[in-house]
């Protein structure tokens, strides 16, 4: 079971990777009030090792399928309304918990330049990165 999580995180990061290969905005869904990247927008920084083992360790748990109606990772049509928000919230709701997701989303290791480095890889295809400092 494990090694089928394992290959199943894999699997998800190389499609996450290969998706942040198209820089275009063909083909992009969601709504139009969240902008896109630019291209003369910073590129986001690579999630470090550490923070992807964290990640695959906690986050992924629920936002590979959407368990527990946590927003799929990469999915515009889940991460726009949260992303409207602002990062502020975003990572409230991350520390302190919403819903179905526990406080600190399982990951007690984590710090706050963490979940903002996770949110950023969650959502780096969705829409421009929002404001907040680690």
């Amino acid at each position: 079971m494990i090694r089928h999580i394992s290959a199943i995180t894999v699997l998800f990061v190389s499609c996450l990777s290969l998706a942040a290969c198209n820089t275009g905005t063909a083909g992009r869904t969601g709504p139009p009030n969240v902008p896109a990247l630019s291209a003369t927008a910073d590129p986001p920084q690579p999630i470090s090792p550490e923070a992807m083992q964290r990640w695959s360790r906690s986050c992924a748990l629920c936002h590979i399928d959407g368990s527990g109606g946590a927003p799929v990772a990469g999915n515009s049509v889940d991460w726009a309304p949260r992303l409207a928000q602002g990062m502020d919230v975003l990572l409230a709701h991350t520390v302190e918990g919403l819903n179905n997701m526990p406080p600190l989303g399982y990951c007690m290791a984590c710090e706050r330049g963490d979940f903002l480095a996770m949110i950023d890889f969650m959502t780096r295809d969705v829409a421009a990165p929002m404001d907040a400092t680690p």
